[in-house]
């Protein structure tokens, strides 16, 4: 079997635990597979890289800061390729530029699309390849990275691209949980999972993969398993949606604190008026989430409330109030939201959750400042001191204590 093995930065976060997965890599190999190995950074590099560019200025490079955050995953890829060795298991270390890896896109925000396989696929017949996740090279020859958790990514197009038999995401926990069980210490783990469900909770919080490569594996039908790098115990596996459980309602509850809600009071009520106010938000590359809008009984005005990523707040402030294409009498901002989400493909033929979930956070007198909903799931913004009261209510009331 072809398989692609992915380790976080806690998995390999210091030496020891570097020497820890060498040893899982040598027991995957000597059973006859051929292994393709992605690796992030050790835990907190990335974080330090950042803080020295931010040393020099605020207003660092993009081009130069992808430069100086593509060397995280480096020295992981050279320490363990050097402990596969000592080992005795023949491997090597293959840098984005050496395959390479072709992304497009921005600086800090590219995409894959697509590597060159015939190196690797032949150096597979001798040894472990060691692949750093999180990075490319551009048309332009320039090194690129994919943001952040982009190294599951990696994984997932290397999958594809090398027609691998799975995909194994190993990190610090058993596998994906019905909530953050850091927090929530009651949450259990979840044994499968569809690949629409995990798309949602990582979307929406769930830090335990990168969104992009659930929907990367989910187009591409690819098999994942989540699992811990420290522990023997079954992981999670992600599937296609005909193996679907549709017996609980809800399947897991996931939060973000990274959110923040504008208002724009008093717009003119007229065709046209939301495009012009999101065009320019758009070509600014901020995302905007939650739209709420309320007419007021006049008709002519009315108040647009959407929700974005919080570092996206000041800059949305600024393109709003230059923005001579749209008039309104105030803004209102508050950095201080969460977004609490519950997410279960049961959703979609059990009554009365909406209800439940609205119910339970009145309870804990709870207010919702803002909803959004698909076919299995429900948002709501709340003031963020009450996220983790909201989430144990919620997880307790849909019973997957």
């Amino acid at each position: 079997m072809k398989k692609v093995l992915k380790f976080g930065g806690t998995s390999i976060g210091t030496v020891e635990r570097i020497q820890h997965v060498a040893k899982i890599i040598k027991r995957e190999y000597d059973a006859g597979n051929k292994i393709i190995v992605v690796v992030s950074a050790m835990a907190g590099q990335t974080n330090d890289l950042i803080q020295l560019s931010q040393s020099v200025t605020n207003d660092f490079s993009k081009r130069e800061l992808d430069v100086l955050l593509a060397t995280g995953e480096q020295v992981t890829c050279a320490l363990l390729a050097g402990a596969l060795i000592k080992i005795n298991i023949n491997a090597q270390s293959w840098l984005n530029w050496q395959i390479p890896i072709l992304t497009e896109g921005e600086h800090t925000n590219s995409r894959i699309i697509n590597m060159n396989v015939s190196k690797i696929n032949n150096y597979l017949n001798e040894g472990v390849a060691v692949v750093p996740g999180f990075q490319g090279i551009s048309k332009n020859g320039d090194i690129t990275t994919i943001g952040r958790g982009g190294s599951d990514a990696t994984a997932v197009a290397l999958a594809k691209l090398f027609d691998a038999d799975s995909c194994e995401i190993y990190t610090d926990v058993d596998g994906v949980f019905s909530s953050d069980p850091n927090k929530i210490p009651v949450a259990k783990k979840i044994d499968r999972i569809s690949y629409d469900e995990m798309l949602e909770l990582s979307s929406l919080g769930a830090k335990v993969m990168q969104s992009s490569a659930v929907q990367t594996a989910m187009m591409y039908n690819i098999p994942l398993q989540v699992r811990s790098t420290f522990t023997d115990r079954k992981g999670t596996t992600i599937f296609d949606q005909d193996n679907i459980d549709y017996s609980k309602s809800v399947t897991g509850v996931a939060y973000s604190k990274d959110d923040a809600k504008i208002t724009l009071v008093g717009v003119e009520d007229k065709p046209g008026i939301a495009a012009n106010i999101f065009e320019p938000l758009n070509k600014a590359q901020i995302n905007v989430d939650m739209v709420i809008q309320n007419v007021s009984s006049d008709q002519k005005t009315t108040d647009i409330t959407f929700t974005i990523k919080r570092n996206d707040l000041t800059k949305t402030k600024d393109i709003l109030n230059t923005n001579q294409k749209i008039k309104y009498k105030n803004i209102i901002h508050n950095d201080k939201v969460a977004k609490v989400s519950i997410v279960g493909a049961g959703m979609v033929s059990t009554p009365g959750v909406t209800y439940k979930m609205f119910k339970a956070l009145a309870d804990d007198k709870i207010n919702i400042l803002a909803i959004s909903t698909s076919e299995i799931k429900l948002s709501v913004i709340i003031d963020e001191e009450k996220t983790l009261n909201a989430v144990k209510k919620l997880h307790t009331i849909f019973e997957l204590d």
